[in-house]
């Protein structure tokens, strides 16, 4: 009796990527060229759009025949007994390796390098992206051998799907024995899109033979400076020029060029006099930390924001290129809106919009009408005009109830930081990146205010005792959920409760 063993292959793939498609074409190229072949697959959500491990395996007829009789395949991956995984995405190769699929003694790993963030990810209160880098480099020490490039944007240049990107990688990997020629004669007999697939094929089959790493990103050139037209604009940039270090000029003109786009010049000038202000503190660190988050605050979401974001032609274009639609087609947007009696008010003048929040009977009147939500297509004439008439109000933003508010609590937050750093550098720095927790619009913004409340209050409790450490410690926990109850958690152990 033989002692040979199957061809095992595990592939992860998202739902719409082809990933059945692909262990269909080497079932049928195995089957094709004299080898006994088996698919099946495990499907599973994985906290995104319907990840499946299609599992196959592939044995020889011939070995077959002289051990006479048919072999007993698996029907599932076991951890460190697979030859080949082929991940469509990169955080599947992590799940793979996680898994135990991926070992360095036998297992070739082809994948994409390019993401699909998971819910978990998306939903964080503050940046929950896995780095894609310590995805690269644990795949890497775990993997025999890891071919990996953007098969995604591979598949997008030939015009085909991200299944036949992995089976191009596949036939350049030389791992199975079968020759270029039966790799394409197995998408021809497919009948499905055989032109795009064979370009997307031939690209990935040169790809995966002439390197096994991502392409180095060529040098960028540095940056000209801003020569803006406006006069206005052009005094903002020749102020930072001048009254800042050049280390910290392309920081500072990206606050003044998203201030300008959210209000107009004079209040990317009043970012500059607080920057200035920060700069007097004599940190540098301080000042590069401070003044990225000065401007997001400075640009917080309000309705008129949210309104002019959903209207831009820059994601009219977005939306419809990622839904890839044809010259033939037509594109509808419908945005689900429910503001809040609050977010109403806070669009008001700040006198009008207090009367609305403390008298009785008003505050009936305008929640009758705002009970439910309503859906507004934002592709048509009417929904667009509405929501540009809204964005519109942004002109009237500095008399707002919302702008009074935040004024106010970036004010208050500016002074922490600087009274802070008269004491401690370190710990001011931490206190400027506390603004990570205020964010959003609505109830996010809500949950995100009433913890950053909750960790300065337990700054000036415990004053100069507070380590740097702990109010980091105190910040991640507020962003870790958003409830807070880790954050209590923190503070309790602490004894800042």
């Amino acid at each position: 009796m033989t002692t040979q063993q199957p061809i095992k292959i595990a592939i992860l793939a998202m739902g719409g990527e082809g990933g059945g498609v692909l262990a269909d074409w080497i079932v049928d190229m195995g089957e094709a060229n004299g080898w006994v072949a088996q698919t099946t697959s495990v499907p599973g959500v994985a906290q995104r759009t319907g990840a499946t491990i299609y599992y196959v395996e592939l044995f020889p007829e011939a070995a077959a025949r002289a051990d006479g009789g048919q072999p007993v395949l698996a029907l599932m991956p076991l951890p460190g007994d697979v030859d080949l995984v082929l991940a469509s995405e990169l955080m599947e190769a992590g799940r793979a390796v996680q898994r135990g699929l991926v070992t360095p003694d036998r297992t070739t790993l082809i994948a994409s390098t390019h993401r699909v963030y998971s819910i978990a990810e998306k939903s964080a209160m503050g940046d929950g992206r896995v780095d894609s880098r310590e995805l690269l480099a644990h795949a890497g020490r775990a993997a025999h051998r890891f071919i990996r490039f953007d098969m995604a944007q591979a598949a997008e240049d030939a015009g085909s799907v991200i299944s036949a990107v992995l089976f191009g990688a596949l036939a350049g990997s030389g791992v199975l024995p079968f020759g270029r020629a039966q790799f394409e004669a197995t998408i021809e007999r497919g009948g499905v899109g055989v032109k795009p697939s064979l370009r997307a094929f031939g690209a990935a089959f040169a790809r995966a033979q002439s390197e096994e790493g991502e392409a180095p990103a060529p040098a960028l050139p540095p940056a000209a400076p801003p020569q803006p037209r406006h006069p206005a604009v052009r005094a903002l940039v020749e102020r930072v020029q001048k009254d800042f270090a050049p280390a910290q000029h392309a920081l500072l003109l990206e606050g003044v060029r998203r201030l300008i786009d959210y209000q107009d010049p004079a209040y990317a000038g009043l970012y500059l006099d607080r920057a200035a202000a920060l700069q007097s503190l004599a940190s540098p660190a301080l000042l590069e930390v401070a003044a990225r988050h000065l401007a997001l605050w400075m640009s917080y979401e309000d309705t008129a924001r949210v309104a002019s974001l959903k209207i831009r032609a820059t994601r009219f274009d977005r939306v419809r290129d990622e839904s890839r639609v044809q010259a033939d087609q037509l594109l509808a947007i419908h945005e689900y809106m429910h503001p809040r009696l609050q977010e109403i008010c806070e669009t008001l003048p700040a006198g009008l919009g207090r009367w609305l929040m403390r008298t009785g009977w008003a505050r009936g009147l305008v929640e009758r009408f705002t009970q439910k939500g309503r859906v507004v297509q934002t592709s048509s004439l009417h929904g667009y005009l509405l929501l540009s008439t809204v964005a519109g109000m942004g002109r009237w933003r500095r008399s707002t109830l919302r702008y009074a508010d935040e004024n106010r609590r970036i004010e208050a937050w500016l002074a922490e930081i600087a009274a802070t750093a008269a004491r401690n550098t370190e710990l001011a720095i931490e206190v400027a990146q506390c603004q990570r927790l205020v964010k959003g619009y609505s109830d996010t913004h809500e949950r995100g205010l009433r913890n950053y409340d909750t960790v300065m209050a337990a700054l000036r409790r415990a004053g100069d005792a507070l380590a740097p450490a702990t109010l980091r410690e105190l910040r991640n926990a507020a962003l870790a959920d958003e409830h807070g109850h880790q954050l209590q958690a923190a503070l309790v152990r602490h004894a800042l409760a």
